[in-house]
């Protein structure tokens, strides 16, 4: 099973930019989208059907233009989760899951900490998430997490950790957050096969950082410990340019 995770940073916007060609070329048998900006009755659903994707869920944020995330798939999942129950994180549109026959795969989109308010609800954002997802696991043990995280978990994963130390994502309690939250059951699956430097997914819109290569690593693909031995590979699509992020894959022998 081929997944992508991708934060499309507006779905409108990257159907302009090829993003239909994109998908067909690479061809997942499910894609997680992040950052849709969208609402399902603004967008042309039989484009993605004529992709191969006619099972296509879309989880928007209230306020329009904002957030929201989707799972495209080529088969039809056993069960849809829209959300997670808690009411402050499903109004921005966060968290989707689709249960399939020995996984179950969510699409996530974790806050910005752009400032201390937001920082604040970022905080508690994880906080709700690592007890939310402790239960989830009792029941769906078989879970993998794709999205935007918006934290790079070690120096290795941004350009400049030095610089970046005192800025939201990259900050000593989100970094720590991210830790334990593999240590309570995780694999970061890209580290998992790749522990090279300059491997990022998302770069800044200025001074050229993607020219550059002075990028941040924001999206993870997290599997679930009892699917360690399904792990075939997880590589980060940065040849993709739909968005200010660039795709990531991973791929299960499930």
């Amino acid at each position: 099973m081929k997944i992508i995770s991708y934060n499309v940073n507006g779905i409108r916007a990257a159907l302009k930019k090829g993003f239909i060609e994109w998908l067909q070329q690479a061809d997942p048998d499910v894609i997680c989208l992040q950052e849709i900006k969208a609402n399902k009755e603004q967008l042309e659903l039989d484009v993605f059907a004529e992709a191969g994707y006619s099972y296509n869920y879309w989880f928007s944020a209230q306020k329009k233009g904002y957030s929201g995330v989707a799972i495209l798939s080529k088969t039809e999942p056993n069960h849809i989760e829209y959300g997670t129950g808690i009411d402050y994180m499903d109004h921005e549109g966060r968290n989707l899951r689709a249960d399939f026959n020995g996984v179950s795969i969510m699409s996530m989109y974790l806050p910005s900490g752009t400032n201390l308010d937001r920082l604040e609800h970022k905080l508690k954002y994880m906080a709700d998430l690592q007890d939310y997802v402790n239960e989830l696991k009792k029941t769906y043990p078989n879970l993998v997490i794709l999205g935007d995280y918006n934290i790079c978990h070690q120096a290795i994963d941004i350009h400049d950790p030095v610089r970046n130390k005192n800025v939201s994502g990259f900050l000593p309690v989100e970094r720590e957050w991210i830790g334990n939250f593999m240590e309570s059951g995780f694999i970061d699956s890209f580290r998992h096969f790749n522990s090279e430097p300059h491997n990022y997914s998302w770069w800044s819109y200025r001074a050229n950082a993607r020219a550059n290569n002075k990028g941040w690593r924001l999206d993870y693909g997290m599997v679930a410990e009892p699917l360690r031995d399904k792990l075939e590979r997880a590589i980060i699509l940065s040849e993709a340019k739909h968005s200010d992020h660039c795709p990531i894959m991973v791929e299960l022998n499930v």
